[in-house]
This record gives structure tokens, sequence and C-alpha cells, in this order.
């Protein structure tokens, strides 16, 4: 169920900005009075699931969900349509209208998708606010990932700095780990500041480990509930017990129990609990999946959470900034893609749907529609044949030099353009696969 609630939300995000983003082509085309001949959410080789004709524009949904089209008469875009450039220009043609023009229809769709992911991160913040943990507020320090254990980091210890930035989120310490290259990260260790150096190929060591949270708050393990029918309701436990050992090994925080219950498989132990200030040990049998059928306490129980909410007109510039942030730091990510182990990390549908939450969330789903948004508005106005960008440099040129390009140099750079972008589509969601057999 899992897939399919997250496939069904990558189907409605796509479908919206492919959508807004071809009328970002369509409708500055019209205003030119150009024809559109075709107008598809999905591409639709062979046949498609659905169409309607209405004036000049065939309307309909393709099969192959790659995106989708608006077809303009006289221009060479992906339909390679040889045979109406052969003819003389007609006055509603592509190619008859003023440089100017041309330039306006095809930034078209990137400005709607830039200003969509700007306009829904604002919608997001005026609808619910933004909530968040201070790395601050992480008192009991935090969980590191392996390889940072490797760099000298320990568990419980505080974060103060990251190079000279003080991190407000978590997610903040990876950004300037990852993206701004900081290689100095401030900690407090029992009382005292000490400083951990990273090496500079850390980004690497990263993405080669395929590691993405570096850190996470510490937290402790405190009963929140017993699952019926499960072990752990047929011994003497109670909600509001802090588990602290196993067999005699302490784990004073839930990453240790969590890591420690899993040699016990199948077997029974002895856990040490606390409870109204008395240490008490309670037997219990542990499942084949490691589980006795208890849950911890939320993270609100055990600090205190950010919770910063916004007007009409306050949301407006605080979305606009934040999604200029998630464009930095998207485009400083893509130096890692250059690299064997950042090209490793190329992902497809597969790695997109993944984006979504498990169970439906609005919230959710909605910042990452507007992520892949502005994903989508950088993505497509690179300068490569086939996407926008390259008609745009096309146009550029030729506003320049005040000479239209040979339409057989169009015509290739189009070609190739193809070839580069199916290659990607194949090579990313080859990765996915990989991942997924396990790879």
């Amino acid at each position: 169920m899992e897939f399919f609630i997250k496939a069904a939300q990558l189907i409605l995000s796509l479908s919206i900005l492919v959508i807004l983003h071809e009328m970002g082509h369509f409708i500055p085309a019209k205003l030119f009075k150009t024809r559109v001949e075709k107008f598809y959410l999905f591409f639709n080789p062979w046949f498609s699931l659905f169409k309607f004709k209405r004036g000049e524009t065939e309307y309909g949904i393709g099969w192959l969900p790659l995106g989708g089209y608006v077809k303009i008469a006289g221009m060479i875009d992906e339909s390679m349509d040889k045979e109406q450039l052969k003819k003389e220009p007609e006055p509603w043609e592509f190619r008859a209208k003023p440089t100017w023009q041309r330039l306006i229809v095809m930034v078209g769709g990137v400005t709607v998708n830039l200003i969509l992911g700007l306009a829904i991160y604002a919608m997001v913040l005026f609808t619910w606010g933004k909530t968040y943990l201070p790395v601050s507020n992480a008192k009991y320090g935090v969980v590191c990932d392996s390889l940072m254990l490797a760099q000298g980091f320990q568990d419980g210890d505080m974060i103060l700095k990251v190079g000279s930035v003080v991190p407000e989120t978590f997610n903040q310490i990876s950004r300037e780990i990852l993206i701004e290259e900081a290689r100095e990260v401030t900690i407090s260790r029992n009382g005292e500041e000490q400083i951990v150096s990273l090496p500079e190929d850390i980004d690497q060591q990263l993405l080669e480990n395929n590691k993405r949270a570096l850190f996470a708050p510490q937290v402790p393990f405190v009963i929140d509930s017993i699952l019926p029918n499960k072990n752990a309701a047929q011994s003497d436990l109670q909600t509001g017990d802090r588990v602290v050992g196993i067999n005699d090994v302490e784990t004073p925080y839930f990453h240790h129990f969590r890591n420690e219950i899993q040699k016990y498989r199948g077997e029974r132990i002895a856990l040490l609990v606390e409870r109204e200030n008395e240490r008490k040990i309670i037997e219990t049998e542990v499942d084949n999946e490691g589980m006795i059928g208890v849950a911890n306490r939320p993270p609100t129980a055990y600090f205190e959470f950010e919770r910063q909410t916004y007007g009409f007109f306050e949301a407006i510039p605080a979305g606009i900034e934040h999604g200029l942030n998630v464009l930095s730091g998207y485009v400083g990510s893509l130096k890692l893609i250059f690299t064997p182990a950042g090209a490793k990390q190329l992902g497809g549908f597969g790695a997109i749907g993944n984006l979504f939450a498990p169970q439906w969330n609005w919230q959710n789903f909605w910042e990452m529609t507007a992520l892949i948004s502005i994903i989508l508005a950088f993505m497509n106005i690179l300068p490569i044949p086939a996407l926008d960008g390259g008609h745009v440099v096309f146009l550029l040129y030729e506003m320049f030099t005040r000479r239209k390009p040979n339409e057989k140099v169009l015509e290739y750079a189009q070609i190739a353009g193809m070839v580069i972008l199916l290659t990607l589509v194949v090579y990313a969601n080859g990765n996915d696969i990989v991942r997924w057999l396990g790879g």
C-alpha cells in the first residue's frame, strides 16, 4: 500500500507541474497568435489514453509519464516535423514570429515552475507554519552516523558551530558540510568546547557510503504505548517505564536499545527499567524481527520544538526566501554529480517517489511538489538542446547576431539533446533498479 500511496502522490504532483509548465508555453503562444497543434500531459508515442480537439489544438493524455509537451507550429522540437519546416513560414507559425516573442514563449514554462514553487512554499508556510527542532534544543546531544563517529565525533556531542555558522536545524548541518564545504565543526563534549576537523573528501565519502542524515537528536527510551498481542503485553512492562538496560548492558538512550536488542532475536531478555524512581528487572521475549512490541514517546515529549506562524503577507517573502535557498542548495549540490560517487546517487522516478510520505500528508505533498517544481525550472533552463534552455541559447544567438541559426544545425542539436536526455533517464532509473535490487 505504501508503494501505491507514493506512486499516486508522484503522478498527481507531476501532472500538476507538467500541465502548468506547458501552460507557460501555451498561453504566450496563443497571445502572440501562434498556432498550437497539440497540448499533452505525458508523451503519446503510437497512441493516446485520451484526446479531444477544440479549435486548432488537440488536447490529450499520453501513456509515457516522462513529462508533457505542446506542439507549436513551425518550431523545431521533439516532434521533428520536417515536412512542415520545408514549406515557407506562415504568419501563424513560431518561426515567423519576432525573436522576443519566441523567447517569451520558450521561457514561459520555466518561469511558471519557478513562480509556482515559490508560491507553494509561501502557501505551506501560511497554512501550516514552520515547526522544527532547533539544534540548541537537542539537550541530550546527537546520535552520530557511523561515518561521523569515524571522524572523531561521539554520541552525546552538542553541535555548536559548523564552520563559522551556528546551525539552526539539523538539515543545515548537512548543508554546511556538503554544499558550503565546511570542514571544521565546533562541539561541546562533557562541558568542554572542541573542534573536530573533517577531511577534504568528506563529501565523497558520504556519497560513496550513501549517507544522508549525519546527526540526529539523541533521545531516551520511555515507553509510550504497548502493542496488544505482542510479547511486551504479556510482561510487567508499563507505559511510562524508562528502559535503561538489556541483560546487564546499559542502554541509556533509544539507539543503544535498538542496536542491542537485535542480538537477542527469538530469545528471552531481562530489561532494566526505571519506574517512579526505582529500578526493576522485567523479563520479556524478543520476536524473530528483533521487536518486543512497545513504542517510544514522540520527540515532542523530550524536546521543545519551535513553531512559527505566518500571516498572508509574511508568508510571501518567507516562502520566496525558502524557495531560493532550496534552489541555491540544489545548484550547489550539482558539482557532486560529476564524480563517480555522485553519479551513482542519481535517481529516477523511484528516487523522486520516495521523497513523498508513505501516508498521504498534504503538507509533505505540497512541500515535495514545490521542491520538484523548482528543480524542474532549473533543469529545464540548462543549455541542453531539446530542453527549453537549449532553445533559449539559439534565440539569444539570433538576437545578438541578428541571424537565424541554420535549421539543419537546430535539427541535429535537437537530436543530440534528445539522445543525451534519454541516456540520463535510462541511467538514473537504472540506478533506482540497482538500489531496489540491493546493489
